[in-house]
């Protein structure tokens, strides 16, 4: 059974360098959003912001686009061609990021960095669709999506870690050179090897959809990227979230009624669908929430400077690359199901041992959980993917593929559930002790939370009746 499942798994020269090419884009997306943060302080000194807010959206301006963009993108890409969508969103992107390099003024760069979100938005979910056009369903698209989910982690830590090498020993603007590069190599991987998969159909695009879906989105992700700083209970917050809500109820109306609906409800509805978004919004949510707590534990309590935090989650990316090769073993041995009980279980017990981080010399520990909570991650992303991608008609790869990749993005209400609780429990511990150790304690109190929630999922999935669409797609890669 292990060699039947082994041979079946291998992917062939050709396949390899599809993979190579998709999972270059994917890379790439994922260094572009984390490469630049540590360059903000010599970009706002370089280029002259005149205030942090404003050196803010450098990193915003690419973020607000791709959430808002990607389900547009999904369904353009099943109708106009993903090969097509692909390699126009790459060329986008390559071009937007040499403009960024070379941007001599901040509106020009922050112009440039949005046109970097728009082209990641086509980029995400062609990329996904590509990719299990490529690899029929079982045991070749499950170590495909294992390799793409490890290396789009990767990308983030790289990105931690490259952003302080090269501003620290080159530039800022080298930051989005390099992305430039990758993008003219994934451009000429595309065009030599990936086929186009999707059949050009004569259906009139859903705009009013459209509309409301990128309005709602863009919202949305507004809110709670904002929420924090502007308070969560400020007439501004409340009023932009209200007008999430009302944009996307309003969605989810014309969706039910449209003839060809951006995202049709039969996908929302399938169990696969929700349980797979779902799960990606807890896993999400909670690593991306104490990967941000982390940073800020090496900078504020440690002391760190940049360059050395980044260095310190080199735990977490060795783990991300060996889960995703483990991934695709365990689940074409054991399903989904269990794949994604196991991987919450080690992120949750990763995340919740991060109570033991001391107030001094606390790389040991740092490594041990953050390499934890890293493996249990990409296991359960690559899991809830595969799950959210399986059982699915060919035409609707594409908005599939918009659909596994927003719990990255709506995901950021954890990073602010969490930020919250740090900020009440460290208010709380501020008048009675130091303000390093009160940011400890609020840490703290926030790892033990993003640990509770991630085990609370676990615990759901793992009681659920044992037909459940986890354990359906389970028999359907042990039949591969």
């Amino acid at each position: 059974m292990t060699e039947t499942l082994r041979n079946a798994a291998r992917l062939g020269s050709r396949g390899r360098l599809i993979l190579i090419t998709l999972c270059g884009a994917t890379f790439m997306t994922g260094l572009d959003y984390s490469i630049i943060t540590v360059a903000l302080p010599e970009i706002g000194r370089d280029l002259g912001f005149a205030t942090t807010s404003g050196l803010q959206w450098v990193a915003t301006a690419c973020l607000l686009p791709t959430a808002a963009l990607m389900p547009l993108a999904g369904r353009a890409s099943d109708l106009l061609g993903r090969r097509r969508l692909f390699i126009a969103g790459v060329l986008m992107f390559t071009a937007f990021s040499l403009l960024a390099g070379l941007a001599p003024t901040p509106g020009l760069l922050v112009a440039a960095r949005a046109g970097q979100g728009v082209a990641a938005a086509m980029i995400g979910p062609t990329a996904l669709a590509l990719m299990t056009a490529a690899f029929p369903e079982g045991p070749r698209r499950t170590r495909a999506l294992g390799v793409n989910g490890a290396l789009l982690s990767l990308g983030f830590v790289v990105g931690t870690i490259g952003g302080g090498l090269i501003t620290s020993g080159l530039n800022w603007r080298w930051t989005m050179l390099i992305l430039f590069g990758i993008g003219i190599l994934v451009v000429t991987g595309a065009l030599a090897v990936v086929r186009e998969s999707a059949v050009r159909r004569r259906t009139r695009l859903d705009v009013p959809g459209a509309l409301l879906a990128s309005a709602g989105l863009f919202a949305l992700v507004y809110g709670i990227s904002t929420g924090g700083e502007a308070g969560w209970g400020s007439p501004r917050t409340l009023v932009i979230l209200s007008a999430a809500a009302i944009l996307l109820g309003a969605f989810l109306a014309v969706e039910a009624r449209h003839a060809a609906p951006l995202v049709p409800p039969r996908l929302l509805r399938r169990p696969t669908v929700k349980w797979g978004m779902t799960i990606g919004l807890v896993t999400f949510g909670m690593c991306g929430g104490a990967t941000l707590l982390l940073s800020i534990y090496m900078q504020d309590v440690l002391g760190w400077s940049p360059l050395r935090t980044g260095l310190g989650f080199l735990g977490e990316g060795v783990a991300a690359l060996l889960a995703g090769t483990v991934a695709a073993r365990l689940i074409n041995a054991r399903g989904t199901g269990t794949a994604i009980v196991l991987g919450l279980v080690v992120q949750a017990a990763g995340t919740a041992a991060m109570v033991l981080l001391p107030a001094q010399d606390g790389l040991p520990v740092l490594l041990a959980t953050s390499a934890a909570m890293g493996f249990g991650h990409v296991l359960t992303v690559v899991a809830a993917i595969t799950t959210i991608t399986s059982g699915l008609e060919e035409a609707d790869q594409g908005v599939a593929g918009s659909l596994a990749q927003m719990p990255t993005f709506v995901g950021a209400v954890g990073v602010a559930g969490l930020t919250a609780v740090v900020a009440a429990r460290t208010e709380a511990l501020a008048p009675v002790t130091t303000p390093a150790m009160a940011t400890l304690g609020g840490l703290h109190t926030a790892f033990a939370v993003a640990g509770a929630v991630a085990l609370l999922g676990a615990a759901v999935v793992a009681l659920l009746p044992r037909r459940t669409p986890a354990a359906r797609t389970a028999e359907q890669h042990l039949a591969a």
